[in-house]
């Protein structure tokens, strides 16, 4: 994976998927959007996968640097 592949994913990882959640939530109780619980913790899902596979890619990287 390219440095800048990584940069992207974690940029969506730690800033997009958490605020898109956030967003979705804020607004499903405002005006009463479905499924807010479903919809939220699937993008939370989703994001603590890539989160831990952006951790191994890492975790690899660094170890064949060293």
């Amino acid at each position: 994976m390219s440095n800048k592949a990584y940069d992207v994913l974690k940029f969506i990882a730690q800033i997009v998927l958490p605020a898109l959640a956030t967003f979705y939530v804020t607004l499903s109780s405002l005006w009463g959007l479905p499924y807010a619980e479903q919809i939220s913790g699937t993008i939370m899902a989703v994001d603590t996968l890539m989160g831990a596979v952006l951790m191994i890619s890492s975790n690899k990287y660094n170890k064949k640097e060293k």
